[in-house]
C-alpha cells in the first residue's frame, strides 16, 4: 500500500510534467490556460472541502479542523512570502512577469513549485489511511489542477529565457518528490491518532487554499477575464458530483 501511496502521488505529479510538455510544444491561447487553471482551482476547491475538512472535522473534531486549517494557510503564506521575495513570486505566469521579477532565481522558483504541490501529495497519501482506498475526487482534482499550473509556469519560465532542459528537470524534481510526499503522508501516518491525521489533513486543506488564492486563480483571472468565475463553479460542481459518485 505504501508503494501505491508513491504511485498515486506521483500520478498527480506526473501531470505537472504533462503541463510542462504542453506549455513548451503546443500553442495554447491565454484565454484557455485561464480557463483550464479556473477549472483545476475549482476542482480542487471542492475537493479540499469535502475530502479534507469535511472528513477530518467528522474524525477529529471542529476545533482541530480549524487549527489545522489556519496553521497550514499561515504555514504556506510565510514561506510564499520568502520564495517571492527571491525571485519565485510569479511562478505560475505566463506573461513575462518573471522576466520582468527582479532577483530571478530558477531555485526559488523550484523551491517554490515543491511548496506548492507537497501538500495536495501529502492529501493523497493521507486518504489512503482510511482502509478504503485512495481518494479518487482527490487524485483527478491535484492532476486537473496540476496541468495547467505548470503549463503556464514553463510558458512564462521560457520567456523569461530558461532552457527548455531546465525547465523539463525542475518539474521532474517537482513530480519525484510529489509521490515521495504522498509516500511519506501514507507510512508517517499510519499509525496517527485520528485527530493528528484531521490535523494533518486540515493542515494541507489550508496551504493548497491559500496557494490557489494567491497564485492560481490571481493568474485564471488576468488570462481568462471574468468568465473565469462560472468555470470555476463549474470545477467545482464536478468534483462535488464525483465526490458523491465515489
Amino acid at each position: 500500500m505504501a508503494l501505491m501511496a508513491f504511485v498515486w502521488g506521483a500520478l498527480g505529479g506526473l501531470a505537472l510534467l504533462i503541463g510542462a510538455l504542453i506549455g513548451l510544444y503546443v500553442p495554447t491561447k491565454r484565454r484557455v490556460i485561464g480557463y483550464v487553471m479556473a477549472l483545476g482551482a475549482g476542482v480542487l476547491i471542492s475537493s479540499v472541502a469535502f475530502e479534507l475538512v469535511d472528513e477530518a472535522a467528522k474524525k477529529g473534531g471542529l476545533n482541530v479542523a480549524l487549527l489545522g486549517l489556519v496553521v497550514g494557510a499561515v504555514a504556506y503564506w510565510f514561506v510564499d512570502r520568502i520564495v517571492s521575495r527571491r525571485g519565485a513570486r510569479h511562478r505560475k505566469r505566463s506573461g513575462d512577469h518573471m522576466k520582468n521579477e527582479e532577483g530571478g532565481s530558477g531555485l526559488s522558483i523550484l523551491v517554490g513549485s515543491l511548496m506548492d504541490g507537497i501538500p495536495e501529495s501529502v492529501a493523497i497519501g493521507a486518504s489512503l489511511l482510511g482502509g478504503s482506498g485512495v481518494s479518487l475526487a482527490m487524485v483527478v482534482a491535484v492532476f486537473l489542477s496540476n496541468v495547467p499550473e505548470s503549463l503556464s509556469s514553463a510558458v512564462g519560465m521560457k520567456k523569461a529565457g530558461y532552457s527548455t532542459r531546465r525547465i523539463l528537470v525542475t518539474w521532474t524534481a517537482v513530480l519525484l518528490v510529489s509521490g515521495l510526499s504522498s509516500w511519506l503522508g501514507y507510512v508517517l501516518l499510519g499509525d496517527a491518532a485520528p485527530t493528528t491525521l484531521a490535523f494533518i489533513q486540515c493542515f494541507a486543506a489550508g496551504a493548497i487554499i491559500t496557494m490557489l488564492a494567491s497564485t492560481m486563480l490571481p493568474e485564471a483571472h488576468e488570462q481568462g477575464g471574468p468568465s473565469v468565475g462560472l468555470v470555476t463553479t463549474l470545477g467545482f460542481l464536478a468534483a462535488f458530483v464525483l465526490s458523491r459518485l465515489g
